[in-house]
């Protein structure tokens, strides 16, 4: 089966079914909230509707949506892990649950006309077993009964984790069958679908764990039962942070099938890697390699698939930089050039970046649209990142240089001052002068340092604390680029509204909002244009913005539909996609015309003569194509 193939007959199947087909949703969470920089599951941009609200595609919904993991990262290059991955599901709020759900997921799996044709025997499942005062899932139990027992097939629950060819129902704790998408939120416990890949090598029979962590049995399919939503709960003893989970006003169904992992099963292969989606990719790198596949698995992998997920990060609106998302995206760009170095590749992203969007051109057509952008940004990004290798290796050449000690004399001051000078060395190559862990490690032992198990212990230990850190500050991040919910931020996060309005009308309509940050002192934004701004330019700007804030206009907040919204003239975030309905803020003077008009998750005052007055401190180059304004407002 193609994958092609696969994704129509799935959102066939579920046509048939009554379910609305909507489209993906951008890979840059909606309302460009900071606090999650992609968008990591299909259920993901859907989370109002698990709550509550009503969706404009009815009760019942499905789609292939694009999503991105980042706690993968450093694992991918073995058999499974992936960065970029489509997800497959059908959902429900509040209208059908587990009986139409389960049935159904059986039905799409194993019939031959409509579904996947699937051996029944092949198949294997987990249910909940009852944990933190939530209750045993019994009625899943029942269904899944009734369902092999229709099929033929005798089945008992195993409560041990023991599976065998009889026992095909395991009951498991929340930890593997209780699924929530962050720390608290909609959740709800789950029953998933697995395939014995080697039924050749007789009876199934072991430990589930066991099974699945030698690829014997593969998750295909999962569906969630969301019907709680966890909170934090604050003990007026103890002050301690505790949970409870409490009944949602609906019960909802939200499934997800992998498109790689469920392809690969589907044409016997033994991991995502060998599938169509990859082999195109993997013989133009041994083309611009002159390497073999084979000889060069971790390689070839990492590379195809850090490019994979660049090329959609892009497309849908991200920019490689130092901080959120953009960090994300800098640091998997450079990571498949460090690989690429490895197996002897120099320029080659070009055509690469072309091969991936090829391939996904009819499933994304807006792949196609953004060519340029996507190979301009690549391009840039290793063009950067050359020149950052050259002068970390220059720093690093008079360093060494500086020392005159021979190799034994190395060996001795690196065991002697592991824990003082030459680990912080190392780190500050990696940190700060932008050199790969790799990279470093092979430029210091190339000048003869011997760099002991010990000091590598201590340098992980290093870096480990330094990405901790780095992750717990981009945490903290709040809507629209905001760093804190304060006055003065909601001041100038609407002062973002009248900068983009004013650049636009000075520069052009080909200026579009490409991020900001905000802070109580300061706001920054990058906007999309391709040269330095002049002096003019920038007063023009100043006088604009200044010039709304002296008219004492007040900030109209509407609800509306997308369609509306975008008819209405209303600026959105290049390349966020969002949900179907949306808050618009607009400012219009005395005469009836519109300053300013966006859709916005807010916080805004509610008359930007509040403001004060506007002043540009800075206008520089954020990024290839890219421009970005600091300043203030001063009283």
């Amino acid at each position: 089966m193609t994958v092609r193939e696969l994704r129509q007959k799935y959102l066939d199947f579920f046509k048939s079914k009554e379910h609305t087909i909507i489209p993906s949703a951008s890979l840059i969470p909606a309302e460009t909230d900071g606090s999650t920089f992609f968008t990591t599951a299909g259920m993901h941009p859907l989370v109002p509707y698990l709550m509550g609200e009503n969706h404009p595609g009815g009760k019942r919904v499905a789609n292939v949506q694009k999503c991105v993991r980042m706690g993968d990262i450093d694992d991918v290059g073995d058999n499974r892990h992936l960065t970029f991955f489509e997800m497959m599901g059908n959902w429900s709020f509040g209208d059908y649950f587990k009986k139409e759900a389960i049935e159904w997921s059986f039905e799409f799996l194993t019939d031959k006309e409509k579904g996947l044709g699937i051996d029944p025997k092949r198949i294997y499942v987990t249910t909940f077993k009852g944990e933190n005062s939530i209750p045993k899932d019994e009625e899943s139990i029942e269904i899944w009964k009734n369902i092999f027992q229709n099929a033929g097939i005798e089945t008992e629950v195993s409560e041990n984790g023991e599976v065998s060819s009889r026992k095909k129902i395991i009951s498991l704790g929340a930890e593997d069958n209780f699924w929530i998408a962050g720390e608290v939120g909609p959740c709800g416990p789950d029953t998933e679908m697995f395939y014995d890949t080697r039924p050749e090598e007789g009876e199934i029979r072991g430990d589930f764990q066991d099974l699945v962590n030698s690829g014997r049995l593969i998750e295909i399919w999962n569906d969630v039962f969301m019907e709680y939503e966890k909170r934090k709960v604050e003990s007026e003893k103890q002050k301690d942070e505790k949970y409870e989970y409490v009944k949602l006003s609906q019960k909802n169904v939200d499934t997800g099938m992998g498109v790689e992992r469920t392809l690969a099963v589907l044409n016997g292969k033994e991991n995502v890697f060998e599938t169509e989606l990859f082999q195109p990719i993997f013989e133009n790198i041994s083309e611009l390699s002159g390497k073999k596949y084979e000889d060069h698995k971790k390689e070839f992998r990492i590379i195809a698939d850090h490019i994979r997920a660049s090329v959609f990060m892009i497309s849908d609106g991200a920019t490689p930089l130092n901080v959120g998302r953009g960090y994300v995206l800098r640091r998997i760009i450079r990571r498949a050039v460090e690989q690429g170095r490895k197996i002897g590749i120099d320029i080659w992203l070009k055509d690469l970046a072309a091969v991936i969007i090829d391939i996904y051109s009819e499933a994304y057509p807006e792949l196609v649209k953004n060519r340029g952008d996507i190979v301009r940004e690549i391009r840039a990004e290793v063009n950067k990142f050359r020149k950052t290798l050259e002068v970390a290796h220059r720093k690093l050449e008079a360093e060494t240089a500086s020392l005159k000690i021979n190799f034994l004399d190395a060996k001795i001051r690196i065991i002697k001052k592991v824990d003082e000078g030459m680990v912080e060395k190392i780190f500050k190559t990696i940190t700060s002068d932008g050199l790969p862990y790799d990279m470093a490690i092979e430029a210091y032992r190339e000048k003869g340092f011997e760099i002991d198990e010990n000091a590598l212990n201590i340098l992980k230990d290093k870096l480990e604390k330094h990405k901790a850190l780095s992750r717990t500050a981009s945490a903290g991040m709040f809507k629209g680029g905001l760093q804190g919910m304060g006055e003065m931020e909601t001041k100038y996060h609407t002062a973002t509204h009248l900068l983009l309005a004013a650049l636009r009308k000075v520069l052009g309509n080909h200026v579009y909002q490409k991020g900001s940050n905000i802070t109580a002192e300061r706001l920054r934004f990058d906007f999309s244009y391709p040269e330095k701004m002049t002096a003019q330019q920038i007063a023009e700007v100043e006088e604009l913005v200044n010039a709304a804030i002296g008219a004492r206009l007040d900030v109209v907040f509407e609800e509306m539909s997308l369609d509306e919204a975008k008819n209405s003239g209303a600026m959105g975030v290049f390349g966020a996609k969002y949900g179907d309905v949306v808050k618009v803020y607009s400012i219009i003077n005395d005469q009836g015309e519109i300053v300013s008009k966006e859709i916005c998750g807010g916080p805004h005052v509610k008359n930007i003569g509040d403001l004060g007055r506007f002043r540009i401190k800075k206008e520089e180059a954020s990024s290839a194509g890219v421009r970005r304004i600091k300043a203030v407002l001063e009283y």
